[in-house]
C-alpha cells in the first residue's frame, strides 16, 4: 500500500500527542510520552507500525531541527557570566558520568551481562553526562524555588554540561573506527571550530546588512536561510571535518543565536518541530526499543546503568558544588537536579547505534533509564528541598528566558483572539452601516 506512511504518520502524531500530555499530567517530561508513543505502536508492543526509510530519514531532519533549536537558544553571553560554579559543576558532571560509563562497561563485560569494547563504553558514559533541566525547572517552580541561588546555579551548570557534552560526542565519534589516525582527527575537529567561527562572523554581517534592506518585508526569509544555514553546516560537519551532522547544526543554532533576529527564528522553527520533526524522532527512537532483547542480563544492566546515571552527578554535581561554597543540602538538591536525563540523551544514543557504537539492547536499556531519572528526580528535589527556607532570590536571565518561550504561544493565540474580535466587531458595525443605509433608502 504505496500511501500507508500517510496513516502511519496521522497515527504517530496523535500518539505521541495524546501521551505527551499524559505525561504532563502526571509531571513527566513530555518526550516520556513521545517514547511510549512509538514502543506502544511499534514491534515490542502492538507492532502496528515498523521502521522505514521515510521515518528514518524524518527522524533525520527531526534531529537536526532539535539540535539546531538548542544552539539558538542557548546564550553564549549567559554562558560567559555562569562564573566558576556554573562551569565546575558542568564539567564534573561531565568527567564523572563519562569515566562510570566506562566502568559500567567493565562490569557488563565482566559479569557476562553484555560484551562491550573500550569504544561502546566510552560512548556509553558520553550519552550518560547529558543533562535535562526540563523536568527540574518545573519541580522548582512547583516549589518555588527557581529563582534561588540554587536554582539559577543549576540552569547556568545545565547549558554548559549539553555543550561540554556535545564536545565530547564531537571527539569520541570522531574517533570512531578501526585505522583512526588520532592526530587527523583533533586537526579536523579544530578546523570544524575554525569553519564555525568564520561562517559565525560572516552570517553576522550578512543579517546585520540584511536589516535595513528589508524591514517589514519577507520576514520568513529569515527562518529559510537559517534552515539553509543549519542543513549546510550539518552536511560540512559530516562531509568535511568528520563531525557528527548534529554537531554543525547546533553550531549553526549557535551562529543564528548571535544575530538579532534569533528568537523569531526559534518562533518558526518551534513550530516546525513540535508539529511533525520531534514527534516522528522520538517515537523513532521508541519503534527501535526491543522488547525481545530484553534478558535477565540486559535487565541487570539497564538498573545498573540507571543507579550509575543518577549516583554519578550527585557525586560529580555535588562534590564541586561543595567546592564552589554550596552547603550539604544544597550540594544534595543541586545533584539531584542534575540527574535528569532526556533530548541530548537519546540523540546522542541514537547517534551512537547509527554509528555502531551502542548495540540495540544498549538503547532499551537507555530508555528505561531516561524514564527512570525522569521519575525519580522530582522525588529527590522535593525530599532535599523539604523544610528549606529562601533567605534570597536570585534574578535569573536564563529562567526569564525559558519563561518568555513557554509564554509565546499563549502570546500569539492572545493576539489572534483579540485580532477575531476586532474583526467581528468591524463586521457588525459594516453590517448596521448596511442596514441604516437601506432603511433610509427605503424611507425615501
Amino acid at each position: 500500500m504505496a500511501y500507508k506512511y500517510l496513516l502511519d504518520l496521522a497515527l504517530i502524531l496523535l500518539s505521541t500527542k495524546l501521551l505527551s500530555m499524559l505525561s504532563k499530567v502526571i509531571r513527566l517530561p513530555q518526550v516520556v510520552g513521545a517514547l511510549l508513543a512509538g514502543i506502544v505502536l511499534g514491534p515490542a508492543v502492538l507492532g502496528i507500525i515498523g521502521e522505514t526509510e521515510f521515518f528514518s530519514q524524518v527522524s533525520e531532519i527531526g534531529v537536526i531541527v532539535i539540535m539546531f533549536t538548542a544552539g539558538v537558544t542557548t546564550d553564549l553571553q549567559e554562558l560567559r557570566h555562569a562564573g566558576k560554579a556554573g562551569f565546575l559543576i558542568a564539567l564534573f558532571g561531565v568527567l564523572v558520568p563519562l569515566v562510570s560509563g566506562v566502568g559500567v562497561g567493565w562490569l557488563s563485560s565482566t559479569m557476562g551481562w553484555l560484551d562491550m569494547s573500550l569504544m561502546e563504553s566510552i560512548f556509553l558514559g558520553t550519552v550518560m553526562t547529558a543533562t535535562s533541566v526540563t523536568i527540574t525547572v518545573e519541580t522548582l517552580k512547583e516549589l518555588g524555588k527557581l529563582e534561588t541561588h540554587v536554582g539559577s546555579t543549576l540552569l547556568a551548570a545545565a547549558l554548559i554540561d549539553d555543550v561540554l557534552g556535545l564536545i565530547c560526542l564531537t571527539v569520541v565519534s570522531s574517533m570512531a573506527g578501526s585505522d583512526v589516525n588520532v592526530g587527523l582527527v583533533l586537526l579536523k575537529i579544530v578546523l570544524f571550530f575554525v569553519f564555525a567561527v568564520v561562517v559565525a562572523i560572516l552570517v553576522g554581517k550578512f543579517f546585520n546588512w540584511m536589516l535595513p534592506h528589508n524591514i517589514g518585508r519577507s520576514l520568513h526569509l529569515y527562518p529559510t536561510l537559517a534552515f539553509v544555514l543549519c542543513l549546510g553546516m550539518a552536511f560540512c560537519a559530516e562531509q568535511f571535518f568528520g563531525v557528527a551532522g548534529i554537531i554543525g547544526a547546533f553550531a549553526a543554532g549557535l551562529v543564528v543565536a548571535t544575530t538579532e533576529k534569533a528568537r523569531f527564528i526559534e518562533s518558526k522553527f518551534a513550530t516546525l518541530s513540535q508539529l511533525l520533526l520531534t514527534p516522528v524522532f522520538f517515537a523513532g527512537v521508541g519503534l527501535k526499543f526491543n522488547l525481545d532483547s530484553m534478558s535477565l542480563n540486559v535487565l541487570w544492566l539497564a538498573i545498573v546503568i540507571f543507579i550509575v546515571a543518577v549516583v554519578s552527578k550527585l557525586i560529580g554535581c555535588g562534590f564541586s558544588a561543595r567546592a564552589c561554597g554550596f552547603r550539604g543540602k544544597e550540594c544534595l538538591q543541586i545533584g539531584s537536579g542534575m540527574a535528569c536525563r532526556g533530548e541530548v540523551a537519546l540523540i546522542v544514543a541514537n547517534k551512537g547505534l547509527a554509528m555502531g557504537l551502542l548495540a540495540s539492547e544498549l538503547l532499551s536499556a537507555v530508555i528505561l533509564m531516561i524514564v527512570g531519572c525522569a521519575v525519580l528526580v522530582p522525588i529527590l528535589l522535593k525530599f532535599f528541598f523539604r523544610n528549606t527556607e529562601v533567605t534570597k532570590m536570585v534574578h535569573s536571565e536564563i529562567a526569564e528566558q525559558r519563561s518568555k518561550l513557554e509564554q509565546l504561544d499563549i502570546v500569539t493565540e492572545s493576539l489572534l483572539r483579540e485580532d477575531r474580535e476586532i474583526r467581528r466587531r468591524a463586521k457588525e458595525k459594516h453590517a448596521q452601516q448596511d442596514n441604516n443605509s437601506n432603511s433610509e433608502q427605503n424611507r425615501e
